[in-house]
């Protein structure tokens, strides 16, 4: 039987600094913007998926820049906050046709070491859905293909051309400046890969990261405003969530409503 992967794309801004074919909806966002809360309620609904989380691409400590104005670690600026060639490693592994839609072994994940706040959904929304996808796995068995949802979520998802071209889906969750702000501040820390706890010094979001998320994100929207701005194309396909505008019943709801368009249709 065939096997067809599906690369998901959820991204956004970081709030808290950082340190066949597969069905792959891909999450990018801030930081604390709630693409991973997205993210993981999708790997509910969707049968035969993972999430592979672009935090775990980061550089080991050691290796982070130094910021030349401010003489900190930048673990924030595209160029340096990812390494980005293991990523595309990773994902070409993934979608190979020997992986299946697997994560390679090799391959270790740190994210249940941050914390992550219960934001539940409507609990016949998800029980719809589900049901939806069960039948759509069943149609496409009948038809000899095994579907593997892969979800990739991030803070620099559409950065990279490689990266944002293995995406089969992409949305973006977007969450205003000083939303982001407030979220980070709340947040106690983040795991780094070695297993340390990073805190922002002073002035990290103001000096850091927002201007670093802006840098990655503007060339995407409309008048590089990255707070109102429209997709203005140059990520094909980018579905834009409000993160202070739409519940987490709706978000999930409209991603579901993509990814069966897309999988019905294939």
């Amino acid at each position: 039987m065939k096997t067809r992967v599906i690369f998901v794309g959820i991204g956004c801004v970081k709030s808290l600094s950082q340190p066949a074919d597969a069905l792959n909806p891909v999450f990018r966002g801030a930081t604390c913007s709630g693409k991973t809360t997205l993210a993981k309620h999708l790997k509910r609904i969707l049968p035969n998926s993972v999430i592979l989380h672009q935090d775990d691409f980061a550089p080991p400590q050691e290796l982070v820049p130094v910021h030349p104005v401010y003489g900190v670690q930048d673990w924030d600026k595209a160029e340096g906050a990812i390494q980005w060639d293991r990523m595309v490693k990773a994902l070409d592994a993934v979608r190979s046709v020997k992986s299946s839609g697997e994560i390679p072994p090799e391959h270790v994940s740190h994210d249940h070491l941050n914390e992550q706040k219960d934001v539940p959904i409507d609990d016949a929304l998800f029980q719809r859905w589900k049901a939806t996808f069960e039948k759509i796995e069943e149609e496409h068995q009948e038809r000899g293909e095994v579907l593997k949802w892969v979800m990739v979520d991030g803070f620099l998802l559409y950065w990279h051309p490689e990266v944002v071209n293995m995406l089969d889906h992409r949305v973006f969750l977007r969450v205003p400046e000083k939303a982001l702000k407030q979220r980070r501040h709340e947040r106690h820390g983040y795991h780094t890969a070695e297993g340390s706890l990073w805190r922002d010094p002073p002035h990290y979001w103001e000096q850091i990261v927002w201007p670093a998320y802006v840098d990655a994100h503007a060339r995407m929207l409309e008048g590089g405003d990255v707070e109102h701005g429209a997709p203005n194309g140059t990520v094909p396909g980018l579905v834009l969530l409000e993160g202070l505008v739409d519940s987490m019943s709706e978000m999930v709801d409209r991603v579901c409503a993509l990814l069966e368009t897309g999988a019905r249709g294939a």
